[in-house]
């Protein structure tokens, strides 16, 4: 299977769980891979018969800014089941990194792998 990468979306968010991050906002950092098979548009050549990573991408930023949860972990759930549902992705592997969160590491966060019709916790 072809996938379609979106790599290093860089998103600005309320997030976390402590009282001092509810009041800024935060960078996080997103990887996407997304499961599509391009021989259609390879052979058309034709915007419309691509996964289009920058609509993905309009999508996950105006999500993410909007967003107010405490974990990454809900926050990933929530755009990884997004992507599934609106742009018929089958299966995607998104990365969610916050920088800067633990003192000498380059970020913390989590990755996780979904497949259209996965259910929560499965």
């Amino acid at each position: 299977m072809d996938h379609v990468f979106i790599e290093g979306l860089r998103i600005e968010a309320l997030i976390g769980i402590y009282d001092w991050e509810r009041r800024v906002r935060q960078p996080l950092v997103f990887d996407i891979e997304m499961a599509f098979d391009n021989r259609v548009p390879a052979a058309t050549d034709a915007i419309g018969d691509t996964l289009d990573y920058k609509a993905v991408s309009k999508r996950v930023i105006a999500f993410v800014q909007a967003s107010d949860f405490g974990l990454v972990e809900t926050l990933a759930e929530r755009v990884a089941g997004l992507i599934l549902e609106e742009f018929g992705v089958r299966r995607l592997r998104l990365k969610l990194s916050k920088p800067g969160a633990v003192r000498g590491a380059r970020a913390v966060g989590v990755v996780i792998e979904r497949s259209r019709g996965d259910a929560a916790g499965a």
